[in-house]
């Protein structure tokens, strides 16, 4: 286990170190929720209905900006194939990685999306629902994108690769982040089950998606 928090702690202090990425997403996401009320006009009531959809589609797509760099960075100066030798398992080796990209990148977006809400009208009473959405949500995203960084690592152009291979597996957690927003602001009915939802794909996704990352990484070190 203190191998394993050591490595969550030495990916996210050299992700923050070189925020390079983390800086990158975060402009994406805020020039994509910037631009579009400008395209849509002063609507502030169509503003508010497709905010909380704008939100998880911009917060997803900046998710995808980063996954790249995910196991890349390692790959190239040769620390990969050291720490594949270690005392972790490739599995945890590949879980320790996600929770990482997940506090580096996910989470200040989240912190960033009540924010960017303002720019689209959305009601105030469900910025409570978003945050939890999103945590609930996106921890899948990044342990579905460790399978993807794997699957593509070393390749030329892997990014563009990277994400038709992951964005179909995204849609399902897009599909109830926004459901349980809209549901809360438009209803009748509860948020709860939604969330449990979110819940539920982001346990599977830390469950398969370190298996599956696993089997990649010791198919493209053979």
């Amino acid at each position: 286990m203190s191998a394993f928090l050591a490595l969550v702690r030495r990916d996210a202090a050299l992700a923050w170190r070189d925020a390079g990425a983390l800086w990158t997403a975060l402009g994406f996401y805020l020039v994509v929720v910037a631009v579009l009320p400008l395209g849509l006009g002063p609507d502030l009531n169509l503003l508010s209905r497709i905010a909380p959809g704008v939100l998880w589609v911009a917060l997803l797509l900046s998710v995808l900006l980063t996954l790249e760099r995910m196991l890349q960075i390692d790959h190239e100066d040769g620390t990969l194939e050291v720490l594949m030798l270690g005392p972790l398992p490739v599995e945890a080796l590949v879980a320790a990685k996600a929770i990482a990209h997940w506090l580096t990148s996910a989470l200040p977006l989240i912190l960033a999306a009540p924010v960017l809400g303002l720019l689209l009208n959305l009601d105030l009473s469900g910025y409570g629902v978003l945050v939890a959405s999103m945590l609930a949500g996106t921890p899948a995203l990044s342990f579905l994108g460790a399978v993807g960084a794997a699957l593509t690592l070393g390749l030329r152009r892997g990014g563009i690769l990277l994400t038709l291979l992951i964005l179909p597996l995204y849609v399902p957690v897009l599909i109830f982040g926004v459901s349980a927003i809209s549901t809360y602001l438009l209803g009748p009915g509860s948020v709860m089950p939604s969330l449990l939802v979110l819940v539920a794909f982001s346990l599977a996704a830390g469950v398969l998606g370190p298996f599956f990352a696993a089997l990649a990484l010791r198919f493209q070190m053979q």
